[in-house]
C-alpha cells in the first residue's frame, strides 16, 4: 500500500481539529465520522471534487473554520486527503483489509461498538450525490447502514435483541464493500447544466419583450 494509514497521533490531531473548529449544527466532529463521510464520497455514482466534500465536513460555507495560519489549514487538509486515499485503497485493490472506523464503549469492564457515527457520515456523505438510481438488490445493503445513521431507526434499533443488534453491526461492513464494488462498476454521469439560449433579440423598434408596452430602445435594450 503506497502510504498507509494515519498512525495515532496524527488521528487524535484531526479529531482535536474537528471538536476545536466543528459547529454543533452540521459539523463533522469526531474521525469516525469523517471515516464514514469520506467512505461514502468514495463509494457513490460520480465522483465529489474535493471543494465540495471540505466544504461537508463543516456543514457548508458559514462555518468554514478561522484557521490560526496557512499551516494549521494546510495539515488538516493534507491528512484528510492522505486518510481518503488510505480508504480509496482498501476499497479498490485490499477489500479484506477495509474497516470502517467505528468507536468503542466500556462500560462494566465491557466494551461495546459503536457504529453511530460512522453511519451518520456515510449518510453525509450520500448526500452529496444522486443515490436514487441504485438497483433494488442493493438496497438492504444501504439500509444495512442508514439503520444506524438516520435518526428515524432509532426506536427501530431499541426493538432488536442483542443478537439482532450484533448482527446489524456486522452487517455493515459487507454493506459498504458491496455498494463500492457497485457503483465502482456502474458509475453514473453528472448532470451538466445545458446554458439558457435566448431568442432572436428583439429589433431597436419591437415591443419590449419585458411586456410593458414601450418599444425596445425606451426600456430593456439599456
Amino acid at each position: 500500500m503506497s502510504e498507509g494509514p494515519l498512525n495515532e497521533t496524527e488521528l487524535q490531531w484531526l479529531e482535536e481539529t474537528l471538536i476545536t473548529y466543528g459547529k454543533d449544527d452540521g459539523s463533522i466532529l469526531d474521525v469516525a465520522e469523517l471515516d464514514g463521510m469520506l467512505t461514502a464520497v468514495l463509494s457513490g455514482p460520480i465522483v465529489v471534487e474535493p471543494d465540495r466534500w471540505l466544504v461537508a465536513i463543516w456543514g457548508g460555507e458559514k462555518n468554514i473554520p478561522r484557521w490560526k495560519n496557512d499551516r494549521e489549514m494546510n495539515r488538516f487538509i493534507d491528512l484528510c486527503f492522505r486518510h481518503m486515499n488510505d480508504i480509496a485503497e482498501r476499497l479498490s485493490d485490499y477489500p479484506d483489509q477495509f474497516e470502517p472506523m467505528f468507536g468503542f464503549n466500556e462500560v462494566d469492564g465491557e466494551s461495546y461498538t459503536v457504529v453511530e457515527e460512522w453511519c451518520f457520515g456515510y449518510v453525509r456523505g450520500m448526500s452529496l450525490t444522486d443515490w436514487s438510481s441504485l438497483p433494488q438488490a442493493y438496497k438492504p445493503d444501504l439500509d444495512a447502514i442508514t439503520l444506524h445513521g438516520k435518526e428515524e431507526n432509532f426506536d427501530r434499533l431499541d426493538t432488536l435483541t442483542k443478537e439482532e443488534f450484533d448482527a446489524s453491526i456486522e452487517a455493515i461492513r459487507p454493506a459498504a464493500l458491496r455498494l463500492y464494488a457497485y457503483w465502482s462498476a456502474n458509475p453514473q454521469q453528472p448532470v451538466v447544466q445545458q446554458p439558457q439560449i435566448n431568442g432572436a433579440k428583439p429589433g431597436r423598434n419591437d415591443p419590449c419583450p419585458c411586456g410593458s408596452g414601450k418599444k425596445f430602445k425606451s426600456c430593456c435594450l439599456h
